[in-house]
């Protein structure tokens, strides 16, 4: 892609995703995650009426009178973004890839961070990390991090959700509001979420096509792994073929939402040929 190209592209989401997160998301998003995060300010006298709960009770035997932790709001967060790259994000059967869902998606989302002028960060991943840009502030630094989703070219087609979180843990070491953005055909990632989801607000949104559900009939079919590379000759026609796929997809979807679920993390479901701003609405308005 010529550097024209993508600056037009670049400049097309930014044009719909900004206007999303302006009028729509920006107001949700500051409900939903401010004021989530209380850091410590000092210790004072104990007043009637505190919180007994806020007591220091190592102070407060040191002076042999009760004083309290006072905590204030954390006026600035840090929103990372962490989006699979893996091959399966090239998928696409309605004239949209899962990728150009996933692109708009965190473009407004970090539009909506930068309204609550919060910075933001980007961490691309396959089974490996392919791309990290830590956290900043500013609408130039949101395009950088929309032109890398549209045109970064990954290393590895695979995918290791478990890898892509151990790094998060690895490089943020306060609190962040994170958005794990993937189709979630990957397993083995339930203690590295428990872990990465006791310090951070942790999201899963799962971007997915209609006919990733289930195998159509079309008898013997050549088919391209999009993870692997290597292509197979697949009797489509089989019952037993499309009901071991079914089961196959099925147990990573109930994995993803179980293990989500567990860990007190968030999650949203959204389909490519479904409005996620619906989606994403609704999840920040239930929170």
């Amino acid at each position: 892609m010529d550097t024209k190209e993508l600056l037009k592209k670049v400049r097309k989401i930014e044009i719909k995703t900004r206007r999303l997160s302006d009028h729509i998301f920006s107001g949700e998003y500051h409900t939903s995650f401010k004021g989530r995060g209380m850091t410590f300010s000092e210790v004072r006298q104990y007043q009637y009426g505190d919180d007994i709960r806020a007591i220091d009770w190592n102070v407060t035997a040191r002076y042999n009178e009760a004083h309290v932790k006072v905590f204030e709001e954390e006026r600035e967060l840090t929103m990372m973004l962490m989006v699979d790259i893996s091959g399966s994000e090239s998928f696409g059967s309605k004239n949209q890839f899962k990728k150009d869902i996933v692109t708009e998606i965190a473009a407004t989302m970090a539009f909506s961070a930068t309204q609550n002028n919060d910075k933001i960060g980007l961490i691309l991943f396959s089974d490996e990390i392919e791309l990290y840009i830590p956290p900043k502030k500013g609408r130039s630094h949101v395009l950088r991090i929309i032109r890398e989703l549209i045109e970064f070219q990954p290393k590895s087609h695979k995918t290791d959700i478990a890898q892509a979180l151990k790094f998060l843990s690895g490089t943020q070491k306060k609190k962040a509001i994170v958005f794990v953005i993937s189709d979630f055909m990957s397993e083995n990632y339930e203690n590295t979420l428990k872990i990465a989801a006791k310090k951070h607000d942790i999201t899963g949104i799962r971007v997915y096509d209609i006919r990733e559900e289930k195998m159509p009939d079309l008898g013997m079919v050549s088919m391209l792994d999009a993870e692997t590379g290597e292509i197979q000759l697949v009797n489509t026609g089989s019952k037993s073929v499309r009901m071991n796929y079914e089961k196959l997809y099925h147990e990573k979807l109930n994995y993803f939402k179980d293990t989500f679920s567990k860990s007190g993390s968030g999650v949203v479901n959204t389909r490519v040929d479904e409005s996620y701003v619906t989606k994403l609405l609704s999840y920040f308005k239930s929170r």
